[in-house]
């Protein structure tokens, strides 16, 4: 599993989850800036990457298009604190490694998790 960490969360992200095994890069190391969230997704979807963000937008884009990837892990964290938060992401990640693999947004806050697998059912009204 390959982690993309989107521009919204700190590039030293990435080494911290490298250090501890997580193959990860930050998006400003394969891409531009500006790039539109579309683009950062289908570049995850096309290089099979799960994306990491703090952008509600991406699980939107999810939901429309009824994608099965690539995996979302949403942090809902006001701040990332690495020496505080790391930790959380990183045993989250473990825990939820195979259905990252297979297809799902997994939502990480500071005090639970929660995992919903892709693609996402819209229910009727």
């Amino acid at each position: 599993m390959k982690i993309l960490i989107d521009m919204n969360l700190p590039p030293r992200l990435a080494t911290k989850l490298t250090a501890a095994g997580i193959d990860a890069i930050h998006w400003f190391s394969v891409g531009a800036p500006n790039a539109t969230d579309k683009e950062i997704i289908s570049y995850a979807q096309e290089k099979d990457y799960v994306l990491m963000t703090c952008d509600l937008d991406f699980s939107a884009i999810l939901s429309f298009t009824a994608a099965s990837k690539p995996s979302l892990i949403q942090l809902r964290l006001q701040c990332v604190e690495l020496d505080r938060d790391v930790p959380v992401i990183i045993l989250a990640i473990l825990q939820r490694k195979e259905a990252l693999e297979q297809g799902a947004i997994l939502t990480i806050d500071i005090n639970q998790r929660r995992l919903r697998l892709l693609p996402l059912q819209i229910k009727d009204k």
